[in-house]
């Protein structure tokens, strides 16, 4: 999978989780991070556990927001030269329920924090260092991009944007610039836990493997698409969900 050694990598929503993971991943390989997150102290936590400010650096962010945004890039290039790697990590869900009732309202900020605000973040570090230099995009998008979301119908919409918004990314900034993104299903996340807390085993039997994802499955699957091993990989989505579409309908 090769090295991150002297490579920046900047990773949003990453004071736990999937972000965490594949912050983590990152840093195994030799990469200095600057990760962002809502809260502080959860933030300084993320900052100790990955190695301390010789390796990372934490900014408070929220990712739908277009100065925290800008402040998080600038962040990357000033405290450890450059920004080769960038991890678009959002997933907000505040509304529930068939599209027909969603409330316009939610559904408009879903979009701008997950599709939006993903979109700023690329553009922010394109302009700031990748246009010149090069570098690799990662997005985590959901297979609820890839089928029918039951009552989480909004949440899915914006993620197929994603996965479309790689594609037309892919593109535009190829050559210098690689771009691709992982589709997981359920993995073992607070912020997926109402999806198979309290019914672990009902919910892990419907993947083929046996179990549900772990942050690390994100993680190093993530390190694998960001590193030169996928040097003629862009534009593509991975999906992480165990064989179950695969497998198809039960």
């Amino acid at each position: 999978m090769g090295t991150f050694e002297g490579r920046t990598a900047l990773v949003t929503g990453a004071s736990r989780g999937i972000g965490l993971a594949i912050a983590r991943s990152l840093v195994a390989r030799g990469a200095r991070v600057v990760v962002t997150g809502r809260k502080p102290d959860a933030l300084a936590e993320t900052v100790t556990a990955l190695g301390g400010p010789g390796v990372a650096v934490g900014v408070p962010s929220n990712a739908g927001d277009a100065g925290h945004r800008a402040e998080a890039v600038r962040t990357a290039v000033e405290a450890f030269g450059s920004l080769d790697v960038l991890v678009g990590n959002v997933g907000i869900n505040p509304v529930h329920g068939p599209l027909v009732d969603l409330p316009l309202d939610g559904f408009r900020k879903i979009l701008d924090t997950n599709v939006v605000g993903t979109l700023g973040l690329v553009q922010e570090a394109w302009r700031a260092w990748m246009a010149e230099h090069g570098g690799s995009v990662l997005v985590v998008a959901s297979v609820a991009a890839l089928k029918a979301s039951p009552m989480i119908g909004g949440y899915g919409v914006s993620k197929a944007a994603l996965v479309n918004l790689v594609t037309q990314l892919a593109v535009e900034l190829a050559p210098r610039v690689r771009v691709n993104a992982v589709a997981p299903a359920v993995v073992r996340t607070r912020f997926a836990g109402a999806l198979y807390e309290g019914r672990e085993a009902e919910a892990a039997a419907q993947y083929p493997v046996g179990r549900l994802g772990e942050p690390e499955d994100v993680g190093e699957a993530a390190a694998y698409l960001l590193g030169d091993g996928a040097g003629w990989v862009t534009g593509q989505t991975l999906v992480l969900d165990g064989g179950a579409l695969s497998r198809g309908p039960a």
